[in-house]
């Protein structure tokens, strides 16, 4: 039998509602064999009720204001019919059509994140039984591997200081994607669902699968931990 996954992601509203769903399924070789792209009935088209999520302290993407350009984004891939708005029980039919065509394994970067919303939003994912996290996969593969470390300084992909004076090296979709991909000026995600999966997480998935079984994936990966990625732990001032 041919190897499958599933990698989902999903945009969320401001009560973590999924507004925005995206599945795609693809093979060992990394050919993609079937995909859903929709925005979801009753979360998307209630933007009184469920606003697609925003910061009010944020100044960028996330911030209040840029709101109206978000929905703009969306409403023109409606009236071009790059999406289309489902209910999650259709969705729900959709995945089980997956399921029980291909088996796949179930994976999204930061899973239990897509899960938690999926579930909010009555996203059934049950049927897939087998998972693991594309996050923790990657963080396991690169996350100490030297020539990694030696791209994350090339191009100063390091988190923010905190308050106490922790600092932490990057691991995200994007610096992974530009990683494998050894693209250093791939643009930052769009974060809309479809496009973050085939643009940023199937390239990491396609890398880790070239020497990876799912098998391995789902046994040997292992939980991020801000803590084991600390810039002092791994990199000295000369």
């Amino acid at each position: 039998m041919k190897d499958y996954v599933i990698t989902i992601d999903c945009e969320t509203s401001l009560d973590s509602m999924v507004a925005d769903f995206a599945a795609v399924v693809s093979d060992r070789k990394g050919n993609i064999v079937n995909q859903c792209a929709v925005l979801v009935a009753g979360v998307y088209d209630d933007r009184e009720m469920h606003p697609l999520f925003y910061d009010a302290y944020a100044g960028d993407l996330w911030g209040k204001n840029n709101l109206p350009v978000r929905y703009a984004k969306y409403d023109a891939m409606l009236e071009s019919g790059a999406r289309m708005i489902a209910s999650p029980s259709a969705i729900n039919r959709w995945l089980d059509r997956a399921a029980t065509t291909f088996n796949p394994v179930l994976t999204a970067y930061n899973l239990a994140f897509d899960l938690g919303k999926c579930a909010n939003t009555g996203i059934d994912l049950t049927m897939f039984t087998r998972s693991f996290c594309l996050w923790q996969a990657a963080y396991t593969k690169w996350g100490s591997n030297k020539k990694f470390l030696q791209f994350v300084l090339d191009n100063h992909a390091f988190n923010n200081p905190t308050k106490y004076g922790n600092m932490t090296f990057k691991t995200n979709a994007e610096i992974m994607a530009r990683f494998v991909l050894n693209m250093p000026e791939l643009q930052d995600e769009p974060h809309t669902a479809l496009e973050d999966i085939i643009f940023y997480e199937l390239p990491i998935l396609n890398a880790l699968l070239k020497t990876t079984s799912t098998k391995k994936l789902i046994e040997n990966s292992k939980p991020y931990n801000w803590k084991n990625c600390q810039v002092k732990d791994f990199y000295r001032v000369r």
